[in-house]
């Protein structure tokens, strides 16, 4: 017992160890948008499920298939029993044992069912089929949401560093305040100013830090993978996914949409699966005709021949067929029929709501992408009269021609403008990607 347990704790360090290595080699890279993307399509239980459901349906579909070959048995069996036999004067014996033996092999197979196989084979194979899509969904889902997530994150750290900026220009600002106050050029007040300005902009760096770790948290659940510290992503070049002259048309991309998106392929199996299933309710009307087939032999004692003997002349072969016709089943073959008609009536609606659903979403990407582009062109502007502003007002104050009230209005200014600036930029990409999402662009950055 002792013996078992160290084996045991040896077999769960070296696991710890393992994870270890793997978890530090994890670590030491960083994390670029393709590798988040990966990673979690790998890890997301959700998609795990999908994948094994559509593993289910492609064992039901070969089971389905097979349903066309012959099914045969093989059986043995051995029986004993006790009897008692007449004599003289109507006096019977004492019981007497018996024993025999039964051999066979039995084979059945259908030659007709109103193509009830046929179709029930054709009903599998769509319904794997959609299986299938219903996976890629939940992979452009995860996917979609990793890219989001990932942006947030850049987003985060775009911000932190700006602020830390902001924190180290205020810093300078007031040791320069400062100095004048000592100076007697400036009054205490400016510098007091100067040093709420400088803890209004920690607190504002504290908070983008905070919001960073958040993001960070986001996307690494997203991924299904432990939290830790270290976690780093790659800061690619977005000055490309910026630059883009783009003109969505909604009917041009979701034709495209129509054609590629794996849950408009989804419910159109789904529809053509359940049309299937009226001709199986109809094909319960017609006929079933049957074929079966067999060979049997035994032995029994009660035979006064030896055992091989009564084995080859015991030789029984047997062929028939079987016609069944269906004449009365309490309307379950018509209640069978009506309920797979509004299956597909069902079905119907859910083909034309997921086609709506997905016009919607492109309707509302193109806008998106429209008001962002706007978005981002204003908060430039707005950004580029800000910073000479706050340039020429900088220089004045350095110089001692502006006090600090007049001066901190523009770095406010500035501020408001530069955060504005860096939410339309990192919203303009992601609208753009999504576009890239219905025209089945890769996601990458």
């Amino acid at each position: 017992m002792r013996k078992l347990i160290q084996i045991s704790i040896i077999c769960i360090i070296i696991q710890l160890l393992s994870f270890k290595v793997i978890y530090a080699q994890t670590k030491d890279s960083l994390w670029t948008l393709k590798k988040c993307i990966d990673y979690a399509l790998n890890k997301n239980l959700d998609i795990k499920k999908a994948d094994y459901t559509a593993e289910k349906n492609m064992i039901s579909t070969d089971q389905v298939k097979a349903n066309r070959f012959p099914v045969a048995n093989a059986s043995i069996s051995q029986n004993f029993g006790w009897n008692k036999t007449p004599g003289l004067n109507n006096q019977y014996s004492d019981y007497t044992g018996l024993n025999s033996t039964n051999y066979g092999v039995n084979s059945s197979m259908t030659v007709f069912n109103g193509n009830k196989i046929k179709y029930t084979i054709n009903q599998s194979e769509l319904v794997y089929q959609a299986s299938k899509f219903d996976s890629e969904t939940l992979k452009e889902s995860v996917s979609l949401s990793i890219l989001d997530a990932f942006l947030q994150v850049l987003y985060a750290e775009e911000s932190v560093k700006n602020n830390e900026k902001q924190v180290e220009t205020s810093r300078e600002q007031l040791r320069l305040s400062q100095e004048r106050m000592n100076l007697g050029s400036a009054s205490k007040s400016d510098y007091l100013q100067v040093k709420s300005q400088l803890a209004t902009e920690k607190l504002t760096l504290a908070q983008s830090e905070s919001q960073l770790a958040i993001n960070r948290v986001t996307l690494m659940q997203l991924m299904e993978i432990p939290v830790y510290n270290n976690f780093s992503i790659n800061s690619p070049d977005l000055n490309a996914a910026i630059k883009r002259d783009v003109k969505p048309i909604v009917d041009s991309i979701y034709n495209t949409a129509l054609n590629i998106k794996p849950q408009i392929k989804s419910v159109n199996l789904a529809l053509q699966s359940a049309q299937l299933g009226v001709n199986i309710a109809k094909a319960n009307r017609l006929p079933l005709i049957s074929l079966n087939g067999g060979i049997s032999t035994g032995y029994s004692s009660s035979n006064k021949s030896d055992y091989s003997t009564q084995f080859t002349n015991g030789i029984y072969p047997q062929l028939g067929m079987t016609l069944s016709v269906p004449i009365y089943q309490n309307k379950l073959i018509r209640s069978n029929i009506e309920t797979s008609k509004l299956d597909v009536q069902i079905k119907e609606v859910n083909v034309n709501y997921t086609k709506n659903q997905l016009r919607k979403s492109i309707e509302q990407v193109c806008v998106d992408v429209n008001s962002a582009e706007k978005e981002f062109e204003a908060s430039r502007e707005q950004y580029d009269a800000s910073l000479e502003s706050y340039q020429v007002a900088a220089e004045k104050y350095n110089q001692g021609m502006l006090n600090s009230a007049d001066f901190l209005i523009q770095k406010t200014n500035l501020i408001i403008a530069e955060s504005k600036l860096l939410q339309s930029k990192y919203n303009l990409i992601f609208t753009y990607k999504k576009l890239d999402f219905y025209t089945g662009i890769p996601l990458t950055l």
